[in-house]
């Protein structure tokens, strides 16, 4: 059966409640399908803000596929439960070709990244098509490929104000991506934790030094996967700060006292 998001069921606690990992805030939430140019249909997930103008819209581009990332790696759910509510962003989560999760399956399979450029490209449009403002990129591990890849070409780069990167491999990216991505001048943040698997941020800052302007920050303590709320916390916050018109020198809140759904793994 595939998940309903109207399936929440939300409460009113009579006291500010903390937010944690499974904590899901208001939020307009629907099931929607992205038809890439070869013909598939992409399954996923478009959060809203309830109430109030939409101040950013974040694509997101999950790890890889082959080794457990869908759209529902925790980052990106965490994004969905909390932005909308919390920072008035719109986020667009979707499963790449052949990728299954809760939601569904998408049609096609995997293509090493390859075929793939026509998911991001489906993505970007949907967003466009939806006038969602203020349209960036985030990208996970191979989700970080797929934004470097592609996002600095035509047709995506007219429609992105830039991407951010969490925990970037470099495996499929080469220099010559970089290098349109310093052509374009477009935002580029690159969130590194100290203890990645495959890129650390010493070396991180090397192999990014074709994108002058790339915000390369290390993060402390933080592995890979983002594991633990301190560190899914702290990449929140940096998106945030990236996206929101002016940038935002607040962390994001971790009470909420309106209404509030739990969900269930």
């Amino acid at each position: 059966m595939t998940f309903d998001p109207a399936s929440y069921v939300f409460s009113q606690p009579t006291a500010p409640t903390a937010i944690r990992a499974s904590t899901v805030l208001p939020a307009h939430r629907e099931n929607v399908e992205l038809r890439t140019a070869d013909g598939h249909r992409l399954v996923g997930e478009l959060a809203l803000p309830e109430s109030g103008e939409i101040k950013a819209t974040l694509i997101t581009l999950h790890p890889l596929p082959t080794h457990g990332g869908f759209m529902d790696s925790h980052v990106y759910r965490k994004a969905s439960y909390r932005l909308p509510a919390l920072a008035g962003i719109a986020v667009l989560r979707f499963n790449t070709r052949g990728t299954s999760s809760p939601r569904g399956t998408s049609q096609g399979s995997f293509e090493e990244g390859i075929g793939e450029r026509l998911d991001v490209e489906a993505a970007v449009r949907f967003a466009v098509e939806r006038g969602l403002p203020n349209r960036w990129l985030v990208g996970w591990s191979f989700g970080t490929e797929l934004a470097l890849m592609y996002g600095a070409t035509e047709p995506v780069a007219s429609e992105i104000e830039g991407a951010i990167l969490l925990s970037p491999p470099l495996h499929r990216a080469t220099d010559v991506h970089l290098k349109e991505w310093a052509a374009s001048g477009k935002p580029l943040k690159v969130l590194v934790p100290e203890h990645d698997d495959y890129l650390q941020p010493v070396a991180a800052a090397e192999r990014f030094s074709p994108v002058p302007h790339a915000d390369v920050v290390g993060v402390d303590g933080a592995k890979h996967l983002w594991v633990g709320e301190k560190y899914a916390g702290r990449v929140l916050n940096e998106i945030v700060a990236e996206v929101l018109p002016g940038g935002s020198s607040s962390a994001l809140p971790e009470e909420w006292a309106g209404p509030v759904a739990t969900a269930h793994s």
